[in-house]
C-alpha cells in the first residue's frame, strides 16, 4: 500500500476507472451479442435497430479509449454486412 499522498489517490481514481471501464465493456459485449443474435435470428426489424445501437455503443467506446477504432471500425462493418444481407434476403 502507498504511503504518498498523491500515490493513494493513484489507486483510488485507478480503481474507479476500472470499474467503470468495466462495466462499459461489458454493456458494449452485450449489445454486440444482441445485435448477432438478432441478426441470426431472421427478424430484420429488431436486427436493424439492435445493429444501430451496437454501432453507437462503439463508436462510444473508441471515444472513451475503450477498443482501438480500427477494431471497432471492423466489428461495425461486420454487423452492417450481416443486417445487409438480410435485409436483400427478405426483399
Amino acid at each position: 500500500m502507498p504511503n504518498i499522498k498523491s500515490a493513494i489517490k493513484r489507486v483510488k481514481t485507478n480503481e474507479k476507472r476500472r470499474a467503470l471501464n468495466a462495466s462499459q465493456k461489458s454493456a458494449l459485449r452485450s449489445a454486440v451479442k444482441t445485435a448477432t443474435t438478432a441478426l441470426e435470428s431472421n427478424d430484420v426489424e429488431t436486427a436493424q435497430t439492435a445493429v444501430k445501437n451496437a454501432s453507437q455503443k462503439l463508436d462510444k467506446a473508441v471515444t472513451k479509449g475503450l477498443i482501438h477504432k480500427n477494431a471497432a471500425a471492423r466489428k461495425k462493418s461486420r454487423l452492417a454486412k450481416k443486417a445487409n444481407a438480410l435485409t436483400a434476403e427478405k426483399a
